[in-house]
């Protein structure tokens, strides 16, 4: 027999959350809570060097390490340029004229570092990190990257090969097919609707023709470069300098043109046959981070859909059970901002989804948030940014999504104070003017045999 201790010996037993929480009066009463933290004041340097390249330097001590974030605006008009570029990024790391992939590799391994690069309609983005003593090294890797890097024929057609598996392997999920289907309703034949290359465009790209791109595309002047580690960041901008000094061209990199302008229209039934879920995606016109009327917005947006207490997210999963979850974000490109919306819902209960999208869109802009909804979004949007500023890998990524539009780290110490001034009023007019449902365009991905009907008895669909 086993008897346990306090059984044992008559002590009593644990209490319970509920009778810890009660006092003989009553519930025991909550802290007040305090004012809202504001960010801590950052040591900065921001410097362009005779290449054109713009350093941006922060010194977060809070570990001995260093986050560096490199971006190239990488835009192209061909139809295959998507193709070029997802092969210059896959395959830059291979090699150079006086390393191979394993010296890389293994350069990198002797300061705890690694260097990684990705692309996308807008940019590329070669992503680093190293202990802080080993900057130099870091940088000396980067600069042989940058001027020399010599795509060997064997790595590159293995990655090529890889990239045409993954390519299929994504073109076989919903959400992929649901993003392309949006990204051409809202954007046509834009370079920033090719998110995701052609498989057949990828299986013919040469060596010769990624070392062309390279050499034509991977510029200096109109990039940035963020650094953000325990640094000193006017002499970690003269180690940038001198580190790469002889990457320098007369070109200027290529940003991506303008968006064309969204206006609302009649969503779009794409027909997935056989699915069991469909897949709602809509967006409208939104503004971008340097308009006044910016803060009111993105508390509206948290307001509808933007984080988890959101009212979009109470109706159709916490009220209705359509879905996991439900969500609008924003999308920010050097030409201005997209708001999109966007959850996945069983084929049953599309239109029903459809229609309470709607709903949620239109009471937004005809009852317009509570205070009580406003107070709990703007401290989730200080809380946020600041919990994502406190990692130096949080602050290089926003620091250099902020250059790609035009911001600097004055735009960001500010943000928190332009949340806490917003007033009802302001958010209630954001509502009004960019929430109507007739502000939104989109597509449902799903079995039309089976959603068809209903979509059709709703209105506002275009069926195929």
């Amino acid at each position: 027999m086993t008897v346990t201790a306090g059984a044992a010996t008559g002590q009593k037993q644990h209490r319970s959350a509920a009778e810890i929480g009660r006092t003989e009066q009553g519930p025991r009463p909550l802290p007040p809570l305090g004012g809202p933290r504001t960010g801590a004041e950052l040591q900065i340097a921001d410097r362009t060097l005779p290449s054109g390249l713009r350093v941006v330097a922060v010194a977060r001590r809070t570990v001995p390490t260093v986050e560096l974030r490199l971006r190239i605006p990488f835009a192209g008009t061909e139809q295959t340029h998507p193709a070029r570029a997802e092969l210059v990024a896959s395959t830059l790391l291979t090699g150079t004229a006086k390393r191979d992939r394993v010296q890389i590799d293994d350069e990198l391994a002797t300061i705890g570092g690694e260097i990684a690069a990705g692309v996308d309609p807008e940019r590329l983005l070669v992503s680093g990190s190293a202990l802080s003593p080993g900057l130099p090294t870091l940088l000396d890797v980067l600069a042989d990257l940058l001027t020399s890097a010599a795509y060997p024929e064997a790595d590159f057609a293995r990655e090529r090969e890889r990239l045409a598996e993954r390519i299929a392997v994504a073109r076989s999920q919903p959400r992929t097919v649901a993003r392309e289907a949006l990204q051409r309703r809202l954007y046509g034949d834009h370079p920033v609707a090719r998110e995701m290359p052609l498989a057949e465009d990828v299986a013919v790209v040469t060596p010769e023709q990624a070392r062309d791109l390279h050499r034509a595309a991977v510029l200096p002047k109109g990039s940035t470069l963020v650094l953000v580690g325990d640094v000193e960041p006017e002499r970690a901008i003269d180690q940038v300098g001198e580190a790469l000094a002889g990457w320098s061209t007369d070109g200027t990199a290529t940003e991506l043109p303008p968006l064309p302008l969204l206006a609302g229209r009649d969503f779009l039934l794409v027909d997935r046959p056989g699915s069991v879920q469909s897949q709602l995606r809509f967006a409208a016109a939104a503004l971008p981070r340097t308009d006044p009327r910016y803060p009111a917005f993105q508390l509206a947006n948290l307001v509808f859909g933007g984080y988890f207490s959101s009212r979009l997210m109470e109706n159709i999963r916490e009220d209705k059970g359509y879905t996991y979850g439900a969500s609008s974000h924003l999308e920010f490109t050097p030409s201005g901002a997209t708001l999109a919306v966007e959850t996945d819902v069983t084929t049953e209960v599309t239109a029903a989804a459809v229609l309470e999208t709607r709903y949620e869109l239109a009471r937004l802009s005809a009852v317009p948030p509570t205070e009580a909804e406003i107070e709990s979004a703007r401290r989730y949007a200080i809380g946020a940014l600041l919990i994502s500023l406190d990692s130096q890998p949080g602050l290089a990524a926003t620091l250099s999504g902020l250059a790609g539009v035009g911001l600097d780290a004055e735009w960001l110490r500010g943000h928190p104070a332009r949340l806490e001034a917003v007033t009802a009023d302001q958010v209630a007019a954001a509502a009004a003017e960019f929430f109507t449902p007739t502000a939104f365009t989109g597509v449902v991905v799903g079995d039309a045999s089976v959603i068809g009907p209903r979509m059709r008895a709703l209105g506002g669909i275009e069926l195929p």
